[in-house]
């Protein structure tokens, strides 16, 4: 079983997306990196533990990590769709985005710093 099909372990998720289960396990499996690109001010006042910051309004796709899984995060999961779009357009299929984002990963329970 190949990484992402953690992220469509019901068969009806949209394929560019990560559910929060999924998404805890790939970080807890340390298998993906996590991009931020909410602003630095947001960042800076609580992220998910590990993430790194690329705001959308400086998001470059060729700074992503090449060498991992991406899923990206905003606070609400329209940046990160944006961001997602940029990515694809630049030839990666190895990004998803967390729908959920920051509101709904702190909604669930998950760790913030």
């Amino acid at each position: 079983m190949g990484l992402f099909d953690i992220f469509s372990r019901d068969g009806k998720a949209n394929p560019d997306e990560i559910s929060y289960d999924a998404l805890v396990a790939a970080l807890a499996s340390g298998s993906v990196a996590l991009v931020d690109v909410r602003e630095p001010a947001e960042f800076a006042a609580g992220h998910v533990p590990g993430a790194v910051s690329q705001p959308l309004s400086r998001f470059e796709a060729s700074n992503l990590p090449k060498d991992t899984p991406v899923i990206l995060m905003c606070k609400a999961g329209g940046r990160s769709a944006q961001a997602l779009a940029k990515a694809r357009a630049a030839g990666r299929s190895d990004v998803r985005h967390y729908k959920g984002g920051f509101m709904g990963w702190e909604s669930n329970g998950g760790k913030i710093v």
